[in-house]
Parts: structure tokens; C-alpha cells; sequence
């Protein structure tokens, strides 16, 4: 009962963080990007030309796209992403729609149009980008090329970030093509400004979700290993690995707990630790790169290939 209690609130704290991340990207659009006609990527980009094309508003033609792109999600990265993906459209969708009409333009006018848009690409491609990170990270998206960027995850080392900012380099060049009563040098700004919002977007992704997945390596030396180890693998669901160990100086056998656990759960391990034993001795080093279950799956162009090897051996035999 414990345990599905645990679940339920951890499911319900990250539609929450999901919430406000996308809450941070819609106003990023709203207050820095959509004010200054600029562009930026993805479908949210797409949409925001066809306003200015047509008149036809962001928050709908966000919801029409992402709707088609939708089902690509659901069989490539399952129905669980694809839960929280239908929950970040419909509330993106609504967030747009609404957050211009709450927002007073006169707040818009003296935070982002008066300071000119170089500094609303930077703001908003800041603000963006966090939005898309708190996103990502509780397993949601904002749609469109999202889903590209994570299906390519997915399968191969590559960041979301690196492939979001190809996508947006197409979409915001397609900007050039759109008729508009703008020279040809304002348009040629436009992309300029475009590119630098994608470009503060991909770098704050890049790096708030490579914080989140930065791990730790923990050598506990205590006489209380036991109790350490349990309490860590019951309150923290982390494994736990116990080692031979002799000290050098004093001759003397004893036990070391070994956990690998991400950054950010360093914090409560280590409380954990003192609250048993306020003497252990403890080192506590960054670790590069941690795979296996409850961290990152090695992504390997092989792993298809020696697939396909082990069939044709099957065959053969048979």
C-alpha cells in the first residue's frame, strides 16, 4: 500500500512539474517571441507563421498538427509518453489561447517589445527552452519535433537539443518563402533573430537535462553497512553492493557499501547515512556514465544488426 501510495504522488508531482514546464514555454512564445513577429522552431514555429500569414491563430493550428503527429508517437514511444504528450498539447493548446488574454499588453510593451528582439531571443529562447527541459524530463513533450528529436534519442546517442536545432534551422528558413509586406532584409533579420532563439533554446535543453542525469558513485566504510544498505534499497530504490574490504593501517576486515545513484538523490542518501552512523567515512565521486536498469540504455547501431545475425544463425540451424 505504501509503495502504490509512493507511485500515485510521484506520477501526480510530475504532472506538476510537466504543468508548470509547459507553462514557462507558452509564455516564453506569448510574451518575448509571438509580440516581436519573430519565429522560432518546431510546430510551435510552423504555427506562428501561419499567423502571421494568415491570421489563423497559434493555439489552433498548434492543436491540428500535433494531433496528426500524435499517432507516430503513440507506436514508437509508447502509450505512456504518448498519455502525457495528449495532456501537454491539449494544456499548450489552452495555455495559448488563454495566457494572451491574462497577460496585460502593457507589461508585454515594457519587458519584451521595448528592449528590442535580440533580447527577446534570448530571454524567450531561455525560457523556452527550460520549459521544454521540465517537460522532457517527467516524460512529456510539447509535440511536433519533439517527437522527432526523442524518437532519434531514443535509438542513437544523439541530444534532443542537436536535433531540435536542424529542424528549426529548416522551419525558420522557411520564414524567407512566407509573403509578407517586410524587405527582403527584414525577413533575412528574421531568420538572424530566429536562429539565435533556437540556438539559447538547445543549449538551455542540452544542459538542464544533462544535469538531470548527471550520477554519483558512493563508497560507504561503516560498521552499520547493513542497516545503511537496507534503509537506501527501501526508502530510495537504489541497489546496493556490498564489498570485502581490509583496512591497510589497522589489519582489520570489514564490509563496503557501494551505491550509483543520480546527483540529485545524493542529498537524502547521505542523510540517510548520518542518521545511522555519524562517523562513517564516506567518497562520494561524479560518475560519466551509469547503464542498466534505472538509469540509460546503451544505444547501439549494432544492437539491430546482431539481431538480424541471430536469426539468420537460427535459421541455418534449423
Amino acid at each position: 500500500m505504501k509503495t502504490k501510495s509512493k507511485k500515485i504522488l510521484s506520477e501526480i508531482r510530475s504532472y506538476v512539474i510537466l504543468t508548470i514546464g509547459l507553462l514557462f514555454y507558452v509564455l516564453a512564445w506569448t510574451i518575448f517571441i509571438l509580440p516581436n513577429n519573430l519565429v522560432g522552431g518546431g510546430v510551435t514555429g510552423i504555427s506562428a507563421i501561419i499567423q502571421y500569414w494568415t491570421g489563423f491563430e497559434v493555439g489552433y493550428s498548434f492543436f491540428i498538427i500535433n494531433a496528426v503527429l500524435l499517432i507516430v508517437a503513440l507506436k514508437v514511444l509508447g502509450r505512456g509518453f504518448g498519455v502525457k504528450t495528449i495532456y501537454a498539447i491539449v494544456v499548450s493548446s489552452a495555455l495559448f489561447k488563454i495566457m494572451p488574454e491574462l497577460i496585460p499588453q502593457s507589461f508585454i510593451q515594457e519587458i519584451a517589445i521595448n528592449n528590442g528582439p535580440l533580447l527577446c531571443c534570448i530571454f524567450g529562447g531561455a525560457l523556452d527552452g527550460f520549459g521544454m527541459a521540465l517537460t522532457f524530463a517527467n516524460g512529456g513533450s510539447t509535440g511536433g519535433t519533439d517527437i522527432v528529436a526523442l524518437i532519434i534519442n531514443k535509438y542513437r546517442n544523439v541530444s534532443p537539443g542537436r536535433v531540435l536545432v536542424v529542424l528549426d534551422m529548416i522551419i525558420i528558413a522557411s520564414s524567407l518563402i512566407v509573403p509578407s509586406d517586410g524587405t527582403w532584409g527584414y525577413k533575412f533579420a528574421i531568420v538572424v533573430y530566429g536562429y539565435i532563439t533556437a540556438a539559447v533554446c538547445s543549449f538551455t535543453l542540452d544542459t538542464f537535462l544533462s544535469g538531470t542525469k548527471q550520477s554519483v558513485q558512493i563508497f560507504i566504510f561503516s560498521k552499520y553497512y547493513d542497516i545503511i544498505a537496507d534503509r537506501i534499497t527501501q526508502e530510495m530504490e537504489r541497489g546496493v553492493t556490498i564489498l570485502n574490504s581490509q583496512g591497510w593501517y589497522t589489519k582489520e576486515e570489514g564490509k563496503v557499501a557501494v551505491v550509483v545513484a543520480r546527483k540529485n538523490e545524493s542529498g537524502q542518501i547521505l542523510s540517510i547515512i548520518k542518521e545511522v552512523d555519524k562517523t562513517a567515512f564516506l567518497s562520494v565521486g561524479s560518475v560519466m556514465g551509469v547503464y542498466g536498469e534505472g538509469f540509460e540504455q546503451i544505444k547501439s547501431s549494432f544492437k539491430k544488426k546482431n539481431n538480424e545475425y541471430k536469426k539468420q544463425k537460427d535459421l541455418i540451424g534449423n
